[in-house]
């Protein structure tokens, strides 16, 4: 017996398109398992990469760790130990932890301008892994200089009404400040005994001003100011606060250390002597010279032209005289390479300087109480350019001065620094002519002063207003030879270039 089975078409198409499902799944698995494989692929070579860029980046910044160790071990060597009239850039092989050279770092190293720090470094990172995967980190070290007070004072100090103070301020000593501050006000007493009034003692810095609503400042002593009264805000005074005590400032820093910069000077034939007449005046012009004069003849004081009483054996007008004759024309000189410059008499000084970075210092050896001179500043004393590039540090002996006939508004961009005396304004009663009262000083810079500083006085006179701004520039890049705080360089700035 035969048995005969037959298919009917139905069931022919029925197993046709089971089979088309199976070949269209097993397409699609196929082409799914190569897309995960080829993710996978992806995703690995991805992390290889990010591996590799990040030992590129470490190699990088090891060239820049390299370096700040190099600047700790030898200050003034920019050229990675190669001589300084070599350029870079300077290669260095880089090894993993089981000695194997894997990549290289190559620095490319800006040394500072004159009396700057300042240091650029550019540490390009390459990983050698056949990509040569690399990596650029450009950082900033420099060391930070004591010119980080827009005011530092080694006496008790008293800020009148009309002053305004773009930076930090601090005194060894005791603060009143009747302005308005947009910075911290520091100092190292906790209390003091305010010598402008009798009383008890107030906090080491504090203020007269009347509190809002009210207006207008206290003449004595103030309870709310004073221990043991709890600190009030006042930021209506004090916008960033006020703390005290704080540790004292070396001041002998600021004091620069005038023979060698007489040596500095003298070695570029910067230094001048004594002029034989009643001082020097110094007109700094753009061009990167200055014009040099000996003045015969001051203005002379009336017989009514007061000093107030003070006995100060350094008072006068301290102003030349505008007669033919008041002084006499030495000549033009180009300023020096080291950028000293260093006389041993009274200075007046003036103009402008541009692309330049400056110290001029008036000193006389051996020192003698009597003897010691200052510098004067009557006229505008101005940079050029606000961008650090221009540095102008001016260091007195003696005093510093702003003298009877300076202009009704006078800017004075630069360092005033008064090793022994103070900086400011001597007291002209309303008998000294006009000019005893003058409108608006504006110091972009900072003052240090070993004595009281002021430009005013509590009677009106001097100057109206007084505007204070810190040059920031001045924290790592001060004028030359101006003093440091460590030799240690910090990191101030680190960037990754693209």
């Amino acid at each position: 017996m035969s048995f005969v089975f037959k298919i009917n078409k139905k069931q022919q198409a029925s197993k046709g398109f089971f089979l088309l499902g199976i070949l269209i799944f097993a397409s699609i698995s196929a082409l799914m398992l190569a897309a995960v494989v080829q993710g996978a692929i992806i995703n690995v070579k991805l992390a290889n990469n990010a591996v590799d860029r990040e030992q590129a980046f470490h190699i990088a910044e090891s060239g820049v760790e390299y370096y700040r160790w190099h600047l700790a071990h030898y200050a003034t060597d920019y050229n990675d130990g190669n001589g300084s009239t070599s350029t870079g850039p300077y290669n260095h092989i880089f090894y993993n932890k089981v000695g194997k050279a894997i990549g290289v770092y190559t620095l490319n190293i800006t040394p500072p301008v004159s009396g700057s720090t300042l240091v650029n470094i550019q540490s390009n990172g390459i990983l050698e892994n056949g990509a040569s995967t690399t990596r650029k980190v450009k950082t900033q070290l420099a060391i930070p200089s004591l010119a980080k007070f827009a005011v530092a004072a080694n006496d008790d100090m008293r800020f009148g009404e009309g002053t305004v103070v773009y930076g930090p301020i601090h005194s060894n000593q005791g603060i009143r400040f009747d302005g308005l501050t947009y910075n911290i006000i520091s100092s190292s007493l906790s209390s003091y005994n305010d010598p402008d009034h009798s009383g008890a003692v107030e906090f080491g810095v504090h203020t007269h001003v009347i509190a809002p609503p009210g207006s207008g400042t206290y003449s004595n002593f103030v309870a709310a100011e004073a221990p043991a009264s709890s600190v009030p805000s006042r930021t209506d005074v004090f916008k960033a606060g006020r703390i005290f005590p704080v540790s004292s400032i070396d001041f002998t820093g600021f004091t620069t250390d005038l023979s060698s910069m007489k040596s500095k000077a003298q070695a570029s034939s910067s230094y001048y002597a004594a002029s034989g007449g009643l001082g020097y005046r110094i007109v700094l012009k753009i061009n990167g010279t200055y014009d040099l004069y000996k003045v015969n003849t001051l203005v002379s004081a009336n017989a009514s032209c007061s000093n107030g009483g003070s006995g100060d054996a350094t008072w006068g007008t301290w102003s030349i005289a505008a007669s033919g004759g008041s002084q006499t024309y030495i000549g033009n000189y180009s300023i020096p390479n080291n950028n000293v410059i260093f006389l041993e008499d009274n200075l007046w000084v003036e103009g402008q300087i541009s692309n330049k970075r400056i110290t001029i210092a008036a000193g006389k050896f051996p020192d003698n109480v009597a003897t010691r001179p200052s510098i004067t500043i009557n006229n505008n004393l101005l940079y050029t350019l606000y961008d650090g590039s221009d540095a102008l540090a001016l260091v007195s002996q003696g005093d510093v001065n702003a003298g009877l006939n300076s202009l009704d508004t006078l800017r004075i961009d630069g360092a005033l620094i008064a090793q022994n005396g103070r900086v400011g304004r001597h007291y002209y009663n309303s008998s000294c002519g006009a000019a005893y009262v003058r409108n608006t000083l504006t110091l972009y810079g900072m003052i240090a002063t070993n004595q009281r500083y002021g430009f005013a006085y509590t009677d009106g006179t001097g100057y109206d207003t007084r505007v204070i701004t810190y040059d920031g520039h001045f924290l790592y890049g001060p004028p030359p030879s101006f003093p440091l705080t460590s030799n240690q360089y910090q990191i101030i700035s680190w960037e990754e270039l693209k």
